[in-house]
Order: structure tokens, then sequence, then C-alpha cells
């Protein structure tokens, strides 16, 4: 708690907004100053708020600014970065599958960050420690569009659209099943599962989660679905689709072997699919600096556009 810093509410300061009057004690920008609040560094009397709650005279305030990133002793690594779309301030890639984030338990090395800080060295000292310019995450086996930052301006501003969500993100898959209607959406919380602290699960307790869906086509058992997504909670599609009945081909974690009752032709493509059906097709924002419109597709996968003809027959149109 070195870092740590700490005062009382005046009574001239009572009825401002927390990320406004946190902002104004430390002289920081108010979207720097969100970001750390929407990852509980800022407290009220001990307690974790919103960036909206209004503070009281007399409240004790604790905020606790992470340390300045020094990307965390990452060693930068070349390897091939797919870009979809870059300038000065940003950079959008498609992510392969298989590929990390950044780095995390038993992965230390070939991570997204550690190629970035090869291909942009700049961004070593953007954004949290540890995590060079990310401001979103994929799941390691989930392919397609992700935004970096390349400024701590750019970082401050697409932090703030996301938390915000102000960010499109539109994604595709195979799943299991049929629908009974073409589109519709998913409102349901998501949260940690009770008995297994690695899995989600749709609770009652869990925070607010929203995916809207619309099914592209039909065959063969499986489907193609198109998702956008309003929130961007943990395993949010995959445990969203399972929980109406359409479980994502080739998930280990939350799909269903339906496989087996198909026909025999088909089974060996969906059995052997070696992740989740999973693409993040599309992101569309506004620039964080020039507030020009930004909308970046990536390409669907040859393992997904495989993977629907061998079982179709037809063509990914």
């Amino acid at each position: 708690m070195s870092n740590a810093r700490r005062w009382s509410v005046t009574q001239e300061e009572a009825g401002e907004r927390l990320d406004r009057h946190v902002a104004g004690r430390l002289g920081k920008p108010r979207n720097q100053v969100r970001k750390w609040i929407l990852d509980e560094l800022v407290k009220i009397e001990g307690r974790t708020a919103k960036p909206s709650t209004e503070v009281r005279a007399g409240e004790n305030v604790e905020c606790e600014p992470p340390e300045p990133n020094t990307a965390a002793g990452l060693e930068p690594e070349a390897g091939q970065l797919t870009v979809l779309y870059q300038d000065a301030e940003l950079v959008v890639l498609d992510k392969p599958a298989g590929m990390a984030i950044h780095p995390g338990a038993g992965r230390d090395r070939g991570t997204l960050a550690h190629l970035l800080l090869h291909a942009y060295p700049e961004i070593a000292a953007v954004g949290g420690a540890g995590r060079p310019g990310i401001v979103h995450r994929l799941d390691l086996d989930t392919t397609g569009a992700v935004a970096v930052a390349r400024s701590e301006a750019a970082y401050l501003g697409l932090t703030a659209a996301f938390a915000e969500r102000l960010v499109r993100k539109t994604y595709v898959t195979v799943a299991y099943g049929v629908p009974r209607a073409d589109r519709g959406r998913v409102e349901a919380p998501v949260g940690r599962h009770r008995h297994q602290r690695k899995l989600m699960q749709v609770r009652a307790d869990g925070r607010p989660a929203v995916t809207g869906y619309r099914c592209l086509e039909s065959a063969a058992g499986i489907s193609r679905f198109e998702l956008d997504l309003e929130t961007g909670r943990t395993h949010q599609i995959r445990v969203h689709l399972k929980s109406i009945g359409h479980p994502l081909v080739g998930d280990p974690t939350y799909g269903e072997a339906r496989w087996k009752g198909l026909p025999r032709g088909v089974q060996k493509p969906l059995r052997t699919f070696p992740r989740p059906a999973l693409h993040a097709w599309r992101l569309a924002f506004d620039h964080p600096t020039t507030g020009a419109r930004v909308e970046v597709e990536a390409p669907i996968p040859d393992d997904l556009r495989r993977l629907w003809h061998d079982v179709t027959g037809r063509d990914w149109a």
C-alpha cells in the first residue's frame, strides 16, 4: 500500500461524483481515474463504489494508483502479427487461436504482449503493468480483432469506451442446434460457478450481461450465429449460448458431445474441432483522440470455414 493516498471529503466537495472528485484531488485525467475505480483501486470507507457515486462530507477516500508500467520485465519477442488497422495512437490485430493476450499461469513467453513489445516498443510505458497497451481481452483459443493502445491518451480513451459500452463488438460462432427464432437477446447475469471457481455460469447474483444473436444459417444439426456483445463478461458468449440450448462446437469447458446424436458422416469434424468455434469478427468505435469512426473486420478463419463446409457441405457465405 506504499503508493496509496487517503483523505477525507470536505463539506465543499460533498456531492461530487467519485471520478471527478478523485481526479481533482490527484490532478489526474478523469478517464484514468474512472479506470482505477472500475479496477477497484478506489474505495470509500473501505468499500468499492461506482464512478458516479456521490461523495459525502466526512467520508474517507482511499486510492492506490497502479505503479507506472514498465512492461513488468517482459522481454520483447519477434513474431508474426496480422495488422488489420494501425495509426500513431492504436493498432487492431487479428489474434490467432492458441495465443494468450498477456502472461498468466503457465504462460510466460509467446503471448501477444511479448510480440507487441517487439513490434511497438513505445507501448512499454502504456497501460497496466504486465499488460502493455492492452485494453480488452479474448480467450486463449478465440480468434479475431483485438485493439491495442500505442499511447497513454489512446489507452485512457479506449478503456473508457469499453467500460461505457461504446465499442461495438460483433462475433461469429458455430453452435449446436437450430434456434426457434432467427434472432433474439439473452439477458442473463453471469458470475463465478458456485462449485468450480474457474468456470462461469448464469446466476441471479452475477453481473448483468446481454448478448444479442442472429442465426445466419442452419444445417446438419448446427447453426452459424452472429453475436453482438452489449457487455463483456468472462466467457459470456459461451455461457449465454449454452444457457439457451446452443453450446459452441469444440468448446471443452461449456460444450456438449451432441455430435454423438448426429449422422455418422458429420461426427468426425465436430468431434475433432480443437477449439471453441468462436471468432471476434468486427470492432467499431470512435477513435480515442480524433473522434473519427473506426470499423475493423477480421476475416473468418480457415478452420471455421472448413468446419462449416465439412459438416454441412455448404460454403461460408
